[in-house]
């Protein structure tokens, strides 16, 4: 394992992140705190309480996945698209670095950014409500593992987009409304019984239930349901990393 290589490209990837901060960074945290006025104060004061948990308190877990994922998958995605983009994705291939290696610091530097970004999400929402997190374990179990696993199906995102506009098109028409309709805002189970039976077809909802579950002990569907649906995405993405690199799709030609 050459760690200097992945040293190397996880420090560039962090170092980008940091010479843009407001974009990173503080961009996704005012968006989420629009959301926290609006939603949480503003339209949950008016809202009772889901399941014994104040409507504010309820969407926190909601707002953090909805940052999560797309943060992650645009993350990934324009850190890889970039060499592709400026050409110098084939002195990356030429280099004595394995594909692991390319992984492991691009998929790294951009769940390492994800989260952070999670951890001052959760951090801003405690100046607007109270909350406390029940299973803080299984929480950075939750957080880590979806920043993972959006973070290598961004990568892949950004191998197979030839353009800008193709690298902004599964975030915000695909990642954006299966949160929205992922149960980020309410329970699947205040829907109608054929709607409840539709939304289990949207994989976020598994990932946002896991994720409400480690803070409040409330799920739409049982944890070990949701933690297999994310492991299962995971290798499914691990399997399409690997394939497009064995095959050299979009990658070297």
């Amino acid at each position: 394992m050459n760690i200097h290589a992945i040293r190397a490209i996880y420090r560039f990837e962090m170092a980008r992140t940091f010479r843009t901060l407001m974009q990173s960074i503080a961009a996704p945290v005012l968006s989420t705190t629009l959301y926290f006025i609006v939603f949480g104060t503003a339209i949950g004061s008016r809202i009772g309480a889901i399941d014994g948990v104040s409507y504010g308190a309820f969407i926190i877990p909601g707002l953090i996945m909805l940052s999560l994922l797309s943060e992650s998958v645009s993350n990934a995605a324009f850190g890889i698209y970039m060499p592709k983009w400026s050409g110098t994705i084939y002195e990356l291939l030429s280099a004595p670095v394995s594909s692991v290696e390319v992984v492991i610091g691009y998929v790294g530097a951009a769940t390492t950014k994800s989260v952070l970004l999670g951890l001052l999400i959760l951090a801003t929402a405690r100046l607007f409500v109270p909350y406390e997190i029940a299973h803080p374990v299984w929480m950075a179990l939750f957080l880590v593992l979806t920043a993972i696993t959006f973070s290598l199906f961004g990568f892949i995102i950004g191998l197979w987009a030839d353009d800008f506009q193709k690298l902004q098109v599964v975030p915000l028409l695909v990642i954006t409304p299966l949160t929205f309709l992922g149960g980020a805002f309410y329970s699947i189970n205040m829907l109608p019984p054929v709607w409840q039976k539709i939304a289990l077809f949207n994989p976020v909802v598994y990932l946002i239930s896991g994720f409400r579950w480690s803070f409040y002990g409330l799920a739409d569907v049982n944890v070990l349901v949701s933690a297999g649906i994310t492991l299962a995405f995971l290798a499914a993405c691990l399997a399409g990393v690997g394939w497009v690199f064995k095959t050299g799709y979009k990658l070297k030609a």
